[in-house]
């Protein structure tokens, strides 16, 4: 949030992130569609930019002066003026003309050879042919109806309690007897006493004595193990000051600073946490490890899938120090597969998990959801899976090794569109704020400068409420059914907003609200900050920091 730390608020802006004048493209087009790329500068992702401009030289998009521009400090030359804008917006140009002249296969494989930050964008029907998926055999049919639907599967691999379904979705009401049955004549079920975890008494938190060594960076897994810390877990996170963590250099920071330390990105995702520094290709440093594996009930990481196994702290070499421990190894798209070794941000599996042909509108190029939507998904399904194998290990003693792919998790998500492109043969196209079935549904201006209200009306009920203020006659013809309502949807939507546009936001979502009307104001940084509901929740916490924040 960054009105927490007196940065400047953020605009909405549907092309991708903007500084000041300078705009990051997040999507570019390519022969046989779209692409999503991450351009952009500083220490972490400085050299896969680098790489990109290497290849669109290759490719003689670009001459050599573009080409060896310091992409790393490139942010700076721009803020500073060293570097015209004009400069930037031909570099984009020219990864625009590259991308534009190839096909998605293409820029994906030389993506995986040259560590490029490229995706494709694709389809729900793109999704289920991906041999990637294919390779792990993600998407499967319940053994019980050989010739039923395929649908998303194990949100994450378990070596020791694999995820097996054995059927189909039940039917409404279709288990009553069977689940009576069991209820009234099977005991508990027979397992051992005791925690999973040794607890600390002093602390009432659930997860209190749970001890958790952090190989996390990023987004998805730190903002996992954060939360298993909110909840009292002890977690030893580690660090190397000679290559920070990508969320360090990124924005807001505190006060307008610039100071890896001062980074409110990092200081969201760690709060709570024990930091140790350390150069792991050391073998001093590797002792530190060992002993500290000893200790952990929970090694999680996030790396590559060599890095681990690289730095000799693979599942096979901890699992010696300690028999009993449970080890979560998190990345883009799991240890395994074709595109296994593929490196990027949670934006890209996003466009390679279908999210951008499903966020957006009709008429415009793809933007998917905001940010790396999928480093915001995959930590729920990463604090699941550890509490899972804690829960196991509780029962026989014994720990496990989780494979968690970020784009799997993600894909349940997309659960309503693959169902409805597996049995109907219907492929979800972008609609902007519209819904399927719903209208009203969307969000209408408001009286001021970009002030906005969302309004949604599931029911008749709710379209009885919203029609009496709006001044609609209930009986009309164009919008009496819900039907006729999504038929006649454009004029709906035309007559709500003139109404909306003369309202005050707040004021209008009291009114709405208190007829049953789902509907809440837009709210930026600042306006969240101060909002009474969030308030109310005790939601924001003061932490002291180093610098006197």
């Amino acid at each position: 949030m960054g009105a927490l730390v007196n940065a400047a608020p953020i605009q909405r802006n549907a092309k991708g992130p903007k500084v000041g004048p300078i705009q990051i493209r997040l999507t570019c087009p390519a022969k046989d569609g779209f692409r999503a790329i991450t351009h952009i500068f500083g220490a972490a992702a400085g050299p896969a930019t680098a790489r990109l401009m290497q290849y669109v030289h290759d490719r003689s998009f670009c001459d050599t002066t573009m080409r060896d521009k310091d992409w790393i400090g490139y942010g700076q030359l721009l803020a500073t003026g060293a570097e015209p804008i004009e400069a930037f917006e031909a570099a984009k140009a020219a990864v625009a003309a590259c991308t534009s002249a190839t096909n998605k296969s293409d820029l994906l494989d030389a993506a995986m050879d040259r560590r490029m930050l490229l995706a494709p964008v694709v389809t729900i029907a793109d999704l289920l042919s991906s041999p990637q998926f294919a390779a792990r055999q993600y998407f499967q049919v319940p053994p019980s109806e050989p010739d039923g639907l395929r649908f998303p599967g194990p949100f994450a691999k378990f070596s020791g309690t694999p995820i097996q379904y054995q059927r189909s979705a039940p039917a409404l009401d279709a288990h009553r007897e069977e689940i009576l049955k069991e209820l009234i004549s099977d005991p508990a079920p027979d397992i051992a006493d005791g925690p999973a975890f040794v607890v600390n008494p002093t602390d009432s938190r659930p997860l209190a004595g749970l001890k958790i060594l952090d190989f996390m960076w990023a987004i998805a897994g730190p903002q996992t193990t954060r939360a298993l810390a909110d909840f009292g877990a002890t977690v030893v996170r580690i660090e190397s000051s000679s290559r920070l963590d990508v969320c360090r250099t990124v924005a807001p920071f505190m006060n307008h600073s610039s100071d890896p330390e001062e980074s409110a990105l990092f200081h969201g995702a760690n709060a709570g946490k024990l930091m140790l520094t350390l150069d792991l290709t050391k073998p001093e440093a590797k002792e530190v490890i060992f002993d500290l594996v000893r200790w952990a009930d929970v090694v999680c990481e996030s790396y590559s899938p060599k890095a681990m196994k690289a730095f000799g702290f693979d599942w096979e070499t901890l699992r010696t120090i300690n028999p009993k421990l449970i080890m979560l190894s998190t990345c883009l798209m799991g240890q395994t597969g074709p595109l296994a070794m593929y490196a990027g941000f949670g934006n890209l599996a996003a466009a390679i998990t279908g999210f951008h042909e499903v966020a957006g509108w009709p008429d415009r190029e793809p933007v998917g959801p905001y940010g790396a939507y999928t480093d915001y998904i995959a930590p729920r399904y990463n604090g699941a899976a550890i509490l899972a194998a804690l829960e196991h290990r509780r029962r026989t003693g014994e720990g496990q090794y989780i494979d968690m792919s970020q784009a799997e998790a993600a894909v349940h998500f997309l659960s309503p569109a693959i169902l409805d492109y597996v049995a109907n043969g219907y492929v979800t196209k972008p609609m902007g704020n519209a819904d399927l079935q719903y209208a009203p549904h969307g969000v209408c201006p408001a009286k001021g400068a970009d002030r906005w209200i969302a309004i949604a009306c599931e029911d008749d009920r709710q379209w009885q409420a919203l029609a009496k203020l709006v001044g609609i006659r209930e009986d009309d013809p164009k919008f009496v059914s819900a039907a006729k309502r999504k038929e006649n949807e454009s004029k709906l939507d035309a007559l709500v907003r003139t109404f909306t546009c003369y309202k005050d936001a707040d004021e209008l979502m009291g009114l709405l609200q208190a007829q049953g009307v789902p509907a809440y104001a837009v709210k930026n940084s600042a306006e969240a900050v101060i909002d009474p509901q969030l308030n109310h929740l005790r939601h924001f916490h003061h932490v002291e920091h180093p610098s006197g924040w």
